[in-house]
């Protein structure tokens, strides 16, 4: 990847899940103390899992600001709130009954709606938080990446060139075929750090090509991943890491 970067690589998924709590949780108490509120574009999948679990649980959950705290989710499948696979209703089940966050601060994709009507809700709500601004500038935009290259909803084969905030995306990933929302890197790139949780022996082969092969957005939308003045962070298990020699030495 041409931006720079950091990367941590983790032995076990306890220490993995650890250290990415620590992290988001330092981000936004250094976010509210500079500018009063703490927004974090949340991932849905597999890997976030431990992480949810453990900020609402001590020490975690008493560290974070949650009354500042902003949460948005950086894709979502067109389903409704309260149904498994839906992004929302995994933070719903593993997080929300336990943190003391303002129900106004949870500002989710309306993903019961059509298509064209959610992309819709979701980018007014974005243009509300971000007051005025052209660009809404996130603290924090978590996100995954699939065996295929795909990070939040974006896929291979679909657009590189995005200007809008928000797209509609007809993808099927793992069997699951799925009407999507997505954030695209217009809003993506903006923020102020940018961290990516991967894990997993069968990601190393996509992550080695990603760091170290050729610039290919169309073939790797995560390589469309490039914070245009923010930070990029990536964690990892050693599994994941495991064709990274260079960087995990």
């Amino acid at each position: 990847m041409a931006e720079p970067f950091t990367l941590h690589s983790f032995a076990d998924a306890a220490t993995f899940n650890r250290a990415a709590a620590r992290l988001l949780t330092t981000l936004a108490q250094e976010a509210v103390a500079d500018h009063g509120r703490f927004s974090i574009a949340l991932s849905g999948g597999g890997t976030p899992t431990g992480v949810y679990k453990l900020w609402g649980k001590r020490p975690f959950r008493d560290e974070i600001p949650w009354q500042q705290t902003h949460l948005f989710w950086g894709d979502e499948r067109l389903v409704p709130p309260d149904v498994e696979g839906s992004n929302y209703n995994q933070v719903a089940n593993l997080l929300l009954p336990h943190v003391p966050i303002p129900p106004e601060n949870v500002h989710r994709a309306k993903g019961e709606l059509p298509m064209a009507a959610a992309a819709a809700d979701y980018t007014e709500q974005l243009k509300k938080f971000a007051a005025g601004t052209p660009v809404p500038v996130l603290d924090v935009v978590l996100l995954g990446m699939g065996r295929d290259g795909h990070t939040a909803s974006l896929f291979p084969g679909s657009p590189v060139v995005q200007p809008e905030w928000v797209v509609g995306v007809m993808a099927e990933y793992d069997g699951r075929p799925a009407q999507r929302l997505s954030l695209t890197p217009t809003v993506l790139n903006q923020a102020r750090h940018i961290v990516f949780l991967v894990t997993g022996a069968d990601k190393a082969a996509t992550l080695q090509q990603v760091i170290f092969g050729p610039h290919q957005p169309e073939q790797m939308p995560v390589q469309r991943i490039q914070p245009a003045h923010g930070t990029l962070t990536w964690l990892t298990d050693t599994a994941a890491a495991q064709n990274l020699t260079p960087l995990t030495k």
